[in-house]
């Protein structure tokens, strides 16, 4: 792709997590674009000026405060608008505050979106991107979430430091929901396709303990937002590295969440699961296989999921 194509991302909210997908977007060198949109116009203003100033350190972009209205034509809009976890609560404590923030936002972005992508980060992001399918009807592959793509990225780091080996050397998913019930998948874990036990062996390492390292996963954000009120320097990563993948048509295999239709016999439901991403978003959901106990998991989350999409007030009607 010629490297003077215009590229334009839209960062809807701009709090912490917001914020730092900007940040990490702006870093990239992947746009030419990034406006900020916030129902507060000072703070999106201010996270504009912030980033702006650092020009002459990044390649060039145009970094500016808007409103719904500059979305249109926008690549990427990323919705990173609602109330942020707090400390003991959980993400499936914060469906309806943040379903009633998605849910007065959408009517402003949905006659803008074209053909851009909604990338939906706002916790809980599997029943957020369910509802923005209900509440838009763009087509499944255009509306994605961020997933397990930081949870699965948090595998990897725990693994590597197991395995004393480098993060981007190891293979391995979470998937499910993000959150209590996501599912490392240890089946497939693996480093140059030796499985991670195998691999410690050989390299005479510990073996690993994978009940602690589930938890550990499971546990991390509520580690964080214990320490320091919230999560955002990963997640701003783990948003980056989608866009990437979207923009530069890459086709990587990504943990994003997105409707699950028949896979593992499961319907109707968005979670995470390895996907092919590219310039059409989630182009292709990869059904890998599973250990019996692992798939029994996934039905589970599916499950605690599905128990919470029953008290939202959202359209019915079949999305595929």
């Amino acid at each position: 792709m010629p490297v003077n194509d215009k590229r334009k991302i839209a960062v809807v909210g701009v709090g912490a997590v917001g914020s730092a997908s900007a940040y990490a977007v702006m870093m990239s060198g992947l746009v030419s674009e990034l406006v900020l949109v916030d129902i507060n116009r000072e703070r999106a203003e201010g996270e504009a000026m912030d980033l702006a100033h650092g020009a002459s350190f990044i390649k060039p972009i145009r970094i500016y405060a808007g409103d719904y209205g500059d979305c249109r034509d926008a690549d990427i809009i990323i919705f990173s608008a609602g109330v942020n976890q707090k400390p003991g609560e959980t993400r499936l404590d914060l469906v309806q505050r943040n379903f009633a923030i998605l849910k007065e936002t959408l009517p402003h972005l949905l006659p803008l979106a074209g053909d851009g992508i909604l990338l939906v980060v706002t916790n809980p992001v599997d029943v957020l991107t369910y509802a923005a399918l209900r509440l838009t009807n763009l087509p499944p592959n255009r509306v994605m979430g961020s997933g397990t793509v930081l949870d699965s990225s948090r595998f990897r780091y725990l693994l590597s430091a197991c395995c004393q080996v480098e993060p981007r050397n190891i293979h391995a998913y979470v998937v499910g929901e993000h959150g209590d019930t996501e599912v490392p998948l240890w089946s497939l874990a693996n480093i140059a396709g030796i499985p991670v036990q195998e691999f410690c062996c050989w390299r005479g390492v510990p073996c690993i303990k994978t009940d602690d390292i589930t938890r550990r996963v499971r546990e991390a954000a509520y580690e964080v937002i214990a320490r320091k009120g919230a999560t955002f320097y990963a997640i701003g990563l783990a948003v980056k590295r989608i866009c990437e993948s979207i923009l530069r048509d890459e086709n990587s295999i990504l943990t994003v969440s997105g409707l699950v239709d028949g896979q593992y016999g499961i319907q109707d439901v968005c979670f995470s699961l390895p996907s092919i991403v590219n310039r059409e978003g989630r182009a292709r959901v990869l059904s890998v296989p599973l250990a019996r106990e692992e798939e029994e998991a996934l039905k589970h989350s599916a499950g605690v999921l599905k128990s919470i999409l029953e008290h939202l007030d959202l359209p019915h009607g079949n999305l595929t």
